[in-house]
């Protein structure tokens, strides 16, 4: 298994070691971020790492017209691609009514967006290589809404459904599609992330077991030589991603209400940005 992988998000957490398997393997990478540091500092690693080749392209996968000339740069340079990964993302934790306008759009335009524009610039090109697959990044909060992540989840369901209706209109045509739900993974986003969390996504999330990102990766690309589908590490993701439907309601009345309930504002004098913790009533023992 090796050819050309054009991976979005490719400089840094999932992407990059996605990027790191395939270099190992021989693959030709074009990686596509905003950082142009981080993008060089990134295909120092690959080609130590073996890639047979390493092109670069500063981008914001927000903005299409510059997203569509990236990749038919990567294409023009290495070849069309066999493997499309969708890995740019951002996450904006927050409190519903305290988030700013932009926090929504943004989110939307790097998540849902950036995803749909980079597989539509680069279908042209997959088209041309029998067996190619696309593969989009959702999430845990793609498959059940959670507490701060409003700006959030509504993004990752989008790209769930966005790989469900790829999924439908691309397998006549013999191009595979992966939709993967990745746990908690050790990435700067996720340490970025957790500073700003409410206090209940922290707890609602502190029983969830952080993966590696090399590990993460490596399962990925498993469900991708397996021509899976769905692809969610770790059999926490694993069994949401298949009981979800039955098992989300449970959790949240059951589990994330209780706490969500036992997390109520109780600002102090003059201060409105105060959140405190208190038992919620059905967790007090009589």
């Amino acid at each position: 298994m090796s050819g050309h992988a054009i991976i979005s998000g490719g400089s840094s957490g999932i992407g990059l070691a996605i990027a790191r398997e395939l270099a190992s393997s021989g693959w030709r990478l074009s990686l596509l971020a905003r950082d142009r540091d981080r993008l060089a500092a990134s295909a120092d690693l690959l080609a130590a790492d073996g890639a047979m080749a390493v092109r670069v392209h500063p981008v914001d996968v927000a903005d299409q017209p510059a997203l569509a000339a990236a990749v038919q740069e990567a294409v023009a340079a290495l070849g069309p691609p066999s493997l499309l990964i969708a890995a740019a993302g951002m996450v904006v934790p927050g409190h519903f009514a305290e988030l700013e306008d932009a926090a929504f759009t943004r989110t939307m335009a790097v998540n849902y967006l950036g995803s749909l524009h980079l597989v539509r610039a680069a279908l042209p090109a997959l088209r041309r290589v029998p067996g190619s697959r696309i593969v989009l990044l959702s999430s845990g909060a793609g498959l059940i809404g959670l507490y701060g992540y409003t700006a959030y989840a509504p993004t990752k369901f989008a790209v769930r459904g966005l790989a469900e209706a790829l999924r439908s209109e691309l397998a006549p045509e013999g191009i595979g599609v992966s939709v993967v739900f990745p746990p908690d993974t050790d990435t700067p986003q996720l340490h970025a992330e957790r500073r700003l969390r409410p206090l209940a996504t922290s707890r609602i999330a502190a029983g969830a077991r952080v993966q590696p990102a090399d590990a993460v990766a490596r399962a990925i690309l498993r469900g991708v030589r397996r021509n899976r589908f769905v692809i969610a590490p770790g059999w926490e993701m694993a069994a949401l991603a298949w009981l979800h439907s039955f098992v989300g309601p449970l959790l949240h009345r059951f589990w994330f209400d209780r706490i969500i309930r036992g997390c109520r504002r109780q600002p102090p004098a003059g201060d409105v940005s105060g959140i405190t913790c208190q038992p919620a009533q059905d967790d007090r023992i009589s």
